[in-house]
């Protein structure tokens, strides 16, 4: 709980969507879609690659990975926004409020991490191919995810463990439609200096790092294609790096041009869209851009359907 003039937080209201009454229908049933959509999408991808022994590469391993965090990352936040433009009572306890924020930073942060390490996965496997095997070995594979869990758990702890010593003022009204930790550092009546030194020197490269890791790992694969391939080949890989490419970029330019670049206390339809952008349109995207329009997964997934009906 948090104490101000002797007066106990319990409880925060969350602004929810800039959206006119006569649309929140509309509006709610389209954003059900979305949520299913990514649900059901990232659910196939890892229990495909869990069946399908033909899936399990690292490349696969790394999705599975990112298909769970997008599926974790939306669910920490769409049944709460859904469950809001139903109801009258958009209030949510101080603890949930911690909680969800936790919860979200530790699946975005690994949403960061995942797309870098798939971007090096794809670059070893183009540029360095006769050293894929060595290079991608299954112990360097878990460390990889392992350390991606340890930072995103500890940088999501800190920044929690840093907000719930904050004091907060009257004003309990989260200008958000989940408890993101910059709408909340705006409603506190104490000393906020430490948080934003946090967030700017660890948030900062957290975001601007891995997308400068990712532009460079693609750079290096379009020129090594071109060196090699013909048109054909070339247009594909260009099909492909553009289409990754333009999800990440959608992804990181709304993260960092919310955090590290906000526009004040207020809440606009553009910083509601970039928001759902990230938490919502990407997580929904990935499975679609990264694996559905893969041959393997497409050969993966009849395989698994003619496996079932066999055994029926």
């Amino acid at each position: 709980m948090i104490m101000n003039n002797n007066t106990v937080i319990t409880q925060f209201f969350l602004l929810g969507l800039p959206i006119p009454p006569e649309k929140q229908h509309l509006f709610y049933t389209l954003f059900l879609a979305m949520y299913l959509t990514t649900v059901l999408g990232n659910l196939i991808i890892i229990v495909l690659i869990l069946l399908d022994s033909h899936l399990h590469i690292p490349m696969y391993f790394f999705l599975s990975n990112l298909s769970f965090s997008d599926l974790c990352f939306t669910s920490s936040t769409m049944p709460n926004l859904l469950q809001n433009m139903q109801s009258n009572d958009t209030s949510i306890t101080y603890a949930g409020c911690l909680t969800q924020m936790y919860f979200s930073n530790i699946f975005g942060g690994l949403e960061i991490f995942f797309l870098v390490i798939m971007a090096y996965d794809r670059y070893v496997a183009i540029c360095l191919p006769l050293h894929y095997t060595s290079i991608m070995s299954p112990k360097l594979c878990v460390c990889l995810v392992l350390f991606s869990w340890v930072f995103a758990v500890l940088n999501s702890l800190l920044h929690t463990l840093l907000l719930a010593r904050l004091s907060f003022c009257e004003d309990r009204v989260i200008r958000h439609f989940f408890c993101d930790i910059s709408a909340l550092i705006n409603l506190a009546c104490s000393d906020i200096y430490i948080n934003e030194l946090v967030i700017f020197f660890l948030g900062g490269p957290l975001m601007v790092i891995p997308f400068l890791l990712i532009v460079v790992s693609y750079v290096h694969i379009v020129f090594s294609i071109i060196k090699v391939s013909s048109t054909q080949a070339i247009h594909k890989v260009f099909s492909t790096c553009g289409s990754h490419l333009s999800v990440v970029s959608l992804f990181y330019g709304t993260v960092i041009g919310l955090y590290l670049c906000p526009s004040g206390n207020t809440f606009t339809v553009k910083e509601a869209s970039m928001a759902m952008m990230y938490t919502v349109v990407t997580p929904m995207l990935n499975p679609f851009i990264y694996s559905l329009r893969n041959r393997d997964i497409k050969e993966a997934l009849v395989r698994v359907l003619i496996k079932k009906k066999v055994s029926l």
